[in-house]
């Protein structure tokens, strides 16, 4: 996705703890390639979630996958 993240993990550390180190790479390298300076590249805020089940876990995978670029408007069809 051009705006946004989906990170579907099964974390061994806590949620802060792991977002922030990834956060902070990520935030550096797309500055440096945007030649970005001072602004904030994250969002302050996130959603999170806890997925409590197998099928829980593959709607949400295939909701990132397939569908979500279809609601953004990127594709017409998941196939795409």
């Amino acid at each position: 996705m051009p705006n946004h993240v989906h990170l579907l993990v099964t974390p061994r550390v806590p949620l802060p703890k792991l977002a922030r180190p990834l956060k902070g790479y990520t935030a550096r390298e797309a500055n440096r390639i945007l030649n970005r300076t001072g602004e904030a590249f994250w969002q302050g805020e996130s959603y999170d979630h806890w997925v409590r089940s197998t099928e829980e876990w593959v709607r949400i995978a295939r909701y990132v996958v397939e569908n979500n670029p279809v609601t953004a408007g990127l594709t017409a069809r998941p196939e795409e």
